[in-house]
């Protein structure tokens, strides 16, 4: 009797510590933190394919979503995928592309982007293009110009499908790193 008084008390706090577990892990993981696996070479260099990524899910609760920062969002045109891309017009800004440059305007102030900090020099961005962005949407860019499906040919990306901004780099351990955005 006292053998299977005791196997009840281990399955009891068995039991306890895994709703414990389940206490702190879902709400961290549903909304502060999420995993995400990057998925193709729109972001080479900054990020390889098979990189795992950290997003962080709270900070835009608390404020708006800033140029140079690298989100992951639904894409526009299938909400079930996940994309991740740069930050490259705010709202409220015109984006131009033109000769290979990025140009931001916004009160009839104009200014080329610098991206020197997170793309080769010799990288020119394709397209001919000017949008300007109403409220609650963004421009983003896939930092491989190149490879990348991004708001040069699917449009503005609207501030309810951003998830969150990439925070950490935990895999490959070798660029194990706190993401930080550039600043211009």
């Amino acid at each position: 009797m006292l053998k299977l008084k005791n196997f009840f008390i281990f399955i009891w706090d068995i039991l306890k510590i895994i709703f414990l577990a389940l206490v702190i892990v879902v709400p961290i993981r549903y909304f502060l933190f999420q995993p995400f696996l990057v998925k193709g070479q729109s972001m080479e260099p900054t990020f390889q394919n098979s990189d795992y990524l950290i997003i962080d899910e709270i900070s835009y609760r608390f404020r708006e979503p800033e140029r140079g920062e690298v989100v992951v969002f639904k894409y526009p045109q299938n909400p079930s995928q996940r994309f991740i891309k740069r930050i490259i017009g705010l709202p409220g800004e015109t984006v131009e592309i033109k000769e290979g440059k990025v140009i931001i305007i916004k009160d009839d102030k104009t200014q080329v982007l610098d991206e020197s900090s997170y793309l080769p020099k010799a990288l020119k961005t394709s397209g001919n293009l000017r949008i300007t962005l109403a409220e609650n949407e963004f421009f983003v860019l896939g930092d491989n110009r190149r490879l990348s499906a991004d708001s040069r040919s699917w449009g503005p990306l609207f501030r309810e499908n951003i998830i969150g901004r990439v925070f950490f780099r935990a895999w490959p351990i070798t660029a194990l790193a706190l993401i930080k955005e550039p600043s211009y």
